[in-house]
């Protein structure tokens, strides 16, 4: 288990008036009138930022926002997020209209006990994904403590999340990074059995490691979406039409090798919905996963493979969600999808799901409040699952 520095090391008693440099994960979707369209990651920081204003810190927040290529792009400013954090916060956010320089260092010293400012994001200067020192020591100058709870970018090296720390020695991991830690953890550690993990999504690319990672810990791995093709045609079933990996082929083949062996059970779909086209669809049939027609797409599980997959679920004790299971965005080929989102919610075991898509389906499936644990970071829950050693986590690691 890993043991991290959190808030209590930051002795509260010696907060109050002190800058505190928060590292948040506010990478979110901005429309093109600059309204965030989806404030769930605002709102999983609101814990950390109410406690550490509540103990008279000075909050100075940063974090990056899409991919503006380390220059300032107006369609990636955080000025909307600002907005829209003080609407759920219920107090002012002031923002600085840059993360280092002249107009961070006013907005930080004009910040009264208690207060926050959010900076302008830190990928509008090339040092942030560069790591650079001096970017990272402009960062430090402006707190006298670092808080993490950006744990959907612990597995970057940037200068935010790794250089900053080497000025700032008092650091501590936020509730957010703290609760992810602990949930993802218990699927490494000693997880309850049956242990189920639910594999869906277009590919397999980009999951090998965990899978290799999790498969000798699991008693059951389904498969669905794009990857579910790739493994049906490894067993030899047509699947031309569809999208699949045909450089995986061989690794799943691989897969289905070594699960049985490690006393694994893999369930592939029975059965599928499948359409002529996806756009514009003619045709809609439920077919043996066996016996695709010629020039039909698979686009979603069938009822048979939901029901297979639900009562797999159903009697799970631990549980592992990512990856949709068909083209969930598009009814109405999102009913595996949201039938097997269902299931989980109503699984008495312990649960845990992520990965963007995955969370936008359990919010569409109306159950992600019912879900034991709902990561805010997809690529870096699953370099943490795949045994890997995120940057952002290990600079808060507690030394003995």
């Amino acid at each position: 288990m890993t043991d991290l520095l959190t808030l209590a090391d930051l002795d509260p008693g010696r907060l109050p008036g002190q800058r505190i440099f928060v590292r948040v994960d506010f990478n979110v979707p901005l429309s093109a009138a600059g309204e965030v369209l989806d404030a769930t990651r605002l709102e999983e920081a609101l814990p950390t930022l109410r406690e550490l204003a509540a103990a008279g810190g000075r909050l100075v927040l940063a974090s990056h926002c899409g991919r503006p290529k380390g220059e300032p792009d107006p369609r990636y400013s955080l000025q909307p997020v600002a907005r829209k954090l003080a609407e759920l916060l219920g107090a002012e956010v002031a923002f600085a209209a840059d993360c280092v320089g002249a107009p961070a260092e006013r907005a930080v010293a004009e910040l009264a006990p208690g207060r926050l400012v959010l900076l302008e994001n830190l990928r509008f200067h090339p040092g942030e994904t560069r790591n650079d020192p001096g970017f990272a020591a402009q960062l430090a100058a402006l707190a006298d403590a670092y808080v993490d709870d950006a744990f959907g970018s612990a597995h970057r090296a940037h200068a935010s999340v790794v250089g900053i720390v080497e000025h700032l020695p008092r650091k501590a991991a936020g509730r957010l990074m703290e609760r992810e830690v602990a949930a993802l953890g218990r699927l490494l550690g000693e997880p309850e059995r049956p242990f189920v993990a639910l594999l869906g999504g277009a590919k397999i690319e980009g999951k090998i490691d965990t899978l290799s990672n999790l498969l000798p810990r699991l008693d059951v791995l389904l498969v669905g979406g794009g990857m579910a093709n790739t493994f049906l045609a490894a067993q030899g079933h047509d699947m031309a039409a569809s999208l699949f990996e045909p450089d995986c082929l061989e690794l799943a083949r691989d897969i289905l090798r070594r699960a049985p062996a490690q006393g694994v059970e893999v369930k592939l779909p029975v059965d599928l919905v499948v359409t002529d086209d996806l756009a514009a669809p003619r045709r809609i049939e439920t077919v043996a996963a066996d016996q695709m027609p010629a020039g039909m797409k698979a686009v979603d599980v069938g009822p048979l493979t939901r029901r297979q997959f639900a009562a797999a679920i159903g009697g799970a004790r631990t549980l592992f969600w990512n990856g949709p299971l068909g083209v969930f965005e598009r009814p109405p080929f999102d009913a595996g999808t949201r039938e097997v989102a269902q299931a989980l919610a109503a699984c008495r075991g312990f649960s845990v799901i992520g990965g963007g898509e995955t969370v936008a389906a359990a919010h569409q499936a109306g159950v992600a409040g019912s879900i034991g644990h709902v990561s805010t970071g997809g690529g870096a829950a699953l370099e943490l699952l795949a045994g890997k050693t995120l940057p952002g986590v290990a600079v808060l690691e507690r030394r003995s």
